[in-house]
């Protein structure tokens, strides 16, 4: 007979893909939050909570496209079904307009709203970081700010026995924790506050850190990456940064525009930067990027000389120049405003080939970034190049511009193709 509370946390564990698991608030001194040392005015507090609101990524998973701001709708592909973003507007009957701010803090802190337990695709895993100063300045600002648009919840799409609520109960009890472990090392000012910024209200850990079997976060390697969307969350602690030749400088630029030398954001991060990132105060972006590489970053790794075999440099060549340089440039060299440099390339020097792949077969969108920088939108190449085609493709960009093995084979990309219901054959 299988134990009920493992049935309650496999039941729970549906939220993998989206969820956030282990206990989300790190040990944060008091001072962290940087909470006002004075009462704010209604105004101030409303202005914080604005501020809040953006630094937690709230509009990414609670605005639908072409949907009223904060009105619910957005779709959250899993393995176990599909999650839908909710109303979070001041709308009395689909909203949280009857919520009050004991409400709200409990849903962010404990995952359980007035009239159910919430599943983890609402990051309250790592939203229990927060002070519950900040949590009452986002309802302020929600409640008073946020036009209420009466769209109903769209109920979510999951498979028994995933769609058992009173589940959460076993999963919150297992996993639920107050501290999540820190990548990085540090104590300075900017340390502390980048760690309250990237995990509590940036909820970092939620994509990069790989998870156990039951959708819990593994704490003996956070931040290290995890494949829970078709582009991958790639490992973004201080080791993975500097193995791909990030800088302080380079990633305070990639949170304030999109882009850095190491290329463009892209997949899940694209939407971060759009809403959220770009709108942070210049010494928030500091903090957060201390505190990803820690006070004392490491130092950035050079790239590595070419090291394949000629024939199969010769067969990549081709097909990159047949069909990757007249935007990337003939040497890798990328041109502004259409496309980013191949040489040095955070996707390119991935160990993980998997974005690179992915986004060869599926092509990326236009990307607009703030002020005028935009690129232009990156064809897909699943019907033009085959398996082998693409494998050699990858493995002459990856040896040539990344400094990585040419160990990728066609089975490699036969089994992404294969994944993504729109290329699979």
């Amino acid at each position: 007979m299988v134990h009920p509370r493992w049935v309650a946390a496999l039941a729970a564990s549906a939220t993998l893909a989206l969820a956030g698991c282990g206990r989300g608030t790190p040990d944060i001194p008091p001072a962290a939050d940087q909470a006002p040392t004075t009462k704010l005015s209604a105004a101030e507090q409303i202005e914080r909570g604005r501020y809040l609101v953006r630094a937690a990524d709230c509009a990414a998973c609670h605005t639908a496209p072409n949907g009223a701001p904060f009105a619910g709708g957005y779709e959250l592909a899993s393995p176990f079904g599909t999650f839908y973003g909710t109303n979070i507007t001041s709308d009395k009957d689909h909203g949280i307009g009857k919520w009050s701010a004991d409400d709200f803090y409990k849903a962010l802190h404990d995952g359980v709203s007035p009239d159910k337990h919430l599943y983890p695709s609402m990051p309250y895993t790592s939203y229990r970081g927060l002070s519950r100063a900040d949590t009452d300045a986002m309802y302020a600002y929600l409640m008073q700010q946020v036009k209420p648009a009466a769209v109903p919840n769209r109920p979510h799409d999951l498979s028994f026995p995933y769609n058992i609520r009173l589940a959460m109960i076993g999963w919150n009890w297992l996993f639920l924790d107050d501290k999540l472990p820190d990548a990085s090392q540090g104590e300075s000012p900017a340390w502390i506050r980048g760690r309250y910024l990237s995990n509590a209200l940036g909820h970092c850990a939620e994509c990069h850190t790989p998870r156990g079997k039951l959708g819990q976060m593994d704490g003996a390697r956070p931040l290290k990456g995890e494949a829970l969307a078709r582009i991958g969350a790639p490992d973004i602690s201080p080791q993975g940064l500097a193995a791909r030749g990030w800088t302080d400088a380079d990633l305070q630029t990639f949170f304030r525009t999109g882009i850095a030398p190491q290329g463009s954001a892209f997949g899940e991060m694209y939407p971060v930067v759009h809403l959220s990132s770009q709108y942070l105060k210049p010494a928030d972006v500091a903090a957060m990027t201390t505190y990803l590489l820690g006070d004392k970053p490491l130092a950035p790794v050079p790239l590595k000389p070419v090291n394949a075999d000629a024939q199969v440099m010769a067969a990549g060549r081709q097909h990159y120049l047949a069909v990757c340089a007249g935007c990337h440039g003939r040497e890798g060299e990328g041109k502004p405003h259409v496309a980013v440099a191949m040489l040095g390339n955070s996707s390119v020097r991935n160990a993980d080939p998997r974005n690179l792949i992915v986004s060869m077969l599926d092509g990326i969108e236009r990307q607009d970034f703030p002020g005028l920088e935009s690129m232009q939108a990156m064809p897909g190449f699943a019907t033009r190049l085959g398996d082998a085609d693409l494998a050699a493709l990858t493995n002459y960009l990856r040896a040539t511009y990344g400094g990585q093995p040419a160990d990728v084979t066609a089975d490699k990309v036969k089994a992404l193709r294969a994944s993504d219901p729109a290329h699979g054959h």
